[in-house]
């Protein structure tokens, strides 16, 4: 937010003061876990579509060549349907003239739904090997495929080779699979097939205990006796040609209904279904091949696992399992319904932020070039006394300095002191010091703007200058920042704030935030003519344009914006002086900060819904209400709220899509940043030094400004009311003579 002071904390009675903080800390605490909740479910989401795509968790190694020599010699000669019923491994195979087509990988929405049609239309069924992550994002096309009467099986939730998994991997990703089966068809299965497998001659050391571990979990394990080799795309008769068993026997073959281009094998499968039932094959699932077997009396089934292994695939999905599984359906349909339109927000909110970047240089450049040229006159030089209103609440530890550096102003100047009810002694400090052109106003506490427009009151000339009691001005200072009122059509003028404790490490990112952020942005609004904020550290106003708009209201939390504002829309010109520096003390630590950028920002908000009608106004209360209002909005608010999004998409990719291309955007915006940093630091006469902290920044200090606003959005949202809570003083910026530059 565009202010610069962060000593504006006031409580109405101070022997309330533990309640009113109390009650205040009890209301946001919700708040603040809310808008918690919100990242991590944001979080959360991203973390599931990468997962539904394999980007997270994915596994890409691929077994191949490896021993069999504890794999027994019946299964790598036996069929190719392997079931452990009673604990014993029994191969199958398929009857004679029996084709069991199988598909893999899907279900796929462009291919699937062409295979299924293909099937109904020659009255085949099929059993299809899925994919869970596939299944949780197209439950509508597995739901018309066991309508169908079609047979599904488990092909793992992400596609993994197994052998290289955990057993909690193993479990996990035959658990997942069945809750997407029955939160997509009210099903689950018993069959299960293998990424990667081919026939059962292909069974190695390292698979074979997964297989074993499955069969006692209950799973038929299904390999391939044929297969179509359609995903080398070899041709529409190839895929026909390899498909087909030789001398008439049975088989599984496999086809791929997903996984990549699959044209060739909507061609072929028409014409093979064709073929075989041509030369007397019938087609059947891998469960009505295993109950034919068995009918023929010629399953191996001697070992005695009897005809309860030869069951059908399917069972129906009850209780605690059917309500998971659509509860992991609802979060996928979420998941593909957010990360897209985050997507498309993360290309706006790009495009705003690198067009603020540019808009700012162009504008900030223009605005230097027009202000430092040797011509350039606001008029005949201002050399009347003006007055300087400093309201002061417990700056027992700043004041003297404050005092100290006005004493040295080379522009005549009267002070008023406005103590706000303290109770550290900060007016007899000020009075202590014996100053002739100081004035301490008593009053009981009652708030900032109550001290403001008691000293605007009690002015004597009609320039008043503000400041707060924790800042420190330049001998030049008053000087410089009154000259703009030699035009009559200015009413107020802006200076620049400096941070004068940047010697910490949270001092020199806001260092870098008020060269950059505050003082270039200033410099853009100027030459728009629609300042929004006017810092409380260093601001000067017409007193009677003060007085004609009410003075500081109270109504906000941002007294600053809102008397900016107003002043706009009453037809004063607002403009910045950049020459008139005033250095103040930031918050020293994190905590402060946060409480500091929230009243900021929820006050903000509170400013511009305050001022909403300017939207409709004519004159000047329009213009700024057309051009002012919308850019505050734009910049201040909604992209600032969204560009977290830039950062959460920058780690996603960097950690499971492009790690290459991830970190290169990443740092080519940072350059960006960097230059329009460093361009600033050039027009205010900064060291580039500081800049060294810029990368750091990025990952902290911005991600906590972000939690910030998107905590005062959310407590605006929920009707919130917050208080002013006072940040503790150090006294450590001095005069500006010894401020470091």
């Amino acid at each position: 937010m565009s202010r610069a002071t962060s000593g504006r904390g006031r409580r109405r009675a101070p022997t309330r003061i533990e309640r009113a903080a109390g009650r205040a800390a009890a209301l946001q605490r919700p708040r603040v876990l809310l808008a918690l909740v919100l990242l991590l479910a944001l979080t959360s989401v991203l973390l599931l579509d990468g997962y539904l795509r394999a980007e997270v968790g994915g596994d890409e190694r691929v077994r191949d060549g490896a021993a069999a020599g504890k794999v027994p010699d019946k299964v790598l000669d036996g069929g190719p349907i392997l079931t452990f019923r009673g604990g014993t491994e029994t191969s199958v195979q398929v009857p004679d003239k029996t084709i069991v087509l199988t598909f893999d990988d899907g279900p796929d929405p462009t291919y699937t739904p062409q295979v299924l049609k293909i099937l109904a239309d020659n009255d085949v069924p099929a059993t299809f090997f899925l994919v869970g992550s596939m299944v949780s994002r197209h439950p509508g096309i597995v739901r018309t495929m066991v309508r169908d009467g079609n047979e599904v099986g488990v092909h793992t939730f992400t596609h993994v080779d197994l052998s290289y998994q955990s057993a909690a991997r193993v479990n996990r990703e035959m658990a997942q699979t069945q809750l997407a089966l029955a939160g997509a068809a009210g099903i689950t299965t018993t069959l299960f097939r293998a990424p990667y497998s081919s026939e059962a001659n292909a069974i190695d050391d390292y698979s074979w205990p997964v297989y074993r571990k499955l069969g006692a979990d209950g799973y038929t394990s299904v390999f391939v006796d044929t297969d179509s080799d359609d995903w080398k795309k070899p041709g529409v008769s190839k895929i026909v040609r390899w498909a087909t068993p030789k001398k008439n026997k049975g088989a599984v073959v496999l086809f791929h209904d997903a996984g990549g281009d699959r044209t060739q094998t909507m061609k072929a499968l028409p014409r093979y279904i064709e073929k075989m039932k041509a030369r007397g094959y019938t087609f059947t699932t891998v469960s009505g091949a295993l109950e034919k077997q068995r009918e023929s009396g010629r399953g191996q089934d001697a070992a005695g696992t009897g005809t309860s292994a030869l069951q059908a695939a399917h069972r129906e999905a009850t209780g605690a399992t059917l309500w998971e599984g659509r509860a992991l359906l609802g979060a996928v349909a979420v998941a593909e319904w957010t990360v897209p339109a985050l997507s498309a927000g993360l290309v706006v909110v790009g495009v705003a932020v690198m067009g603020r970047f540019g808009l700012m240089l162009v504008l900030a450049r223009r605005h230097h070039r027009r202000r430092n040229r040797r011509r350039f006159t606001w008029g005949p030089e201002v050399t009347r006394p003006v007055t300087v209103v400093v309201p002061a609440y417990n700056e027992s530890k700043c004041i003297a300095n404050t005092l100290d550096s006005l004493a040295r102003s080379t522009h005549p100047i009267e002070i008023i002191v406005v103590d706000d009810g303290s109770t550290d002694g900060t007016a007899e400090l000020a009075e202590s010091l014996g100053m002739p052109n100081v004035r301490v106003l008593r009053q009981a506490n009652a708030g900032k703007p109550a001290a403001l427009n008691h000293g605007v009151r009690e002015a004597r000339y009609d320039i008043v200058v503000m400041m707060d009691g924790d800042t420190v001005f330049e001998p030049d200072t008053v000087r410089q920042l009154v000259q703009p009122f030699a035009d009559p059509g200015v009413g107020a003028v802006a200076g620049n704030a400096k941070v004068g404790n940047r010697g910490t490490l949270v001092g020199a990112w806001q260092h870098i935030e008020y060269v950059m952020g505050f003082n270039l942005d200033r410099r853009m609004y100027d030459l728009l003519r629609c300042m929004p904020t006017i810092p409380g550290a260093i601001g000067a106003f017409r007193r009677e344009a003060v007085l004609r708009v009410g003075g500081m209201s109270e109504d906000t939390l941002a007294e600053d914006t809102d008397i900016t504002i107003a002043l706009h829309r009453a037809g004063h010109r607002v403009v910045y002086q950049e020459h008139a520096r005033a250095w103040t003390e930031a918050p020293g630590s994190f905590r402060q900060l946060w409480s500091q950028r929230y009243r900021w920002s929820y006050g903000t908000m509170q400013a511009l819904w305050k001022h909403r009608g300017s939207l409709t106004d004519r004159g000047p209360s329009g213009r700024f209400g057309r051009v002012g209002l919308p850019l505050v909005v734009l910049f201040q608010i909604v992209t600032p709220v969204f560009a977290p999004l830039i950062d959460v998409f920058t780690v996603y990719s960097m950690l499971f899509v492009d790690l290459r291309a991830a970190l290169l955007a990443w740092l080519a915006v940072l350059a960006v940043q960097l230059v329009c940093a460093a361009y600033a630091f050039r027009l205010d006469g900064e060291k580039y030094r500081c800049l060294l902290m810029m990368p750091l920044q990025q990952f902290a200090y911005r991600q906590m400004m972000y939690l910030v606003l998107i905590h005062s959005c959310v407590t605006a949202l929920t009707g919130g009311r917050l208080r002013w809570q006072k940040l503790g003083r150090t006294g450590e910026v001095g005069t500006p003579a010894g401020a470091e530059r």
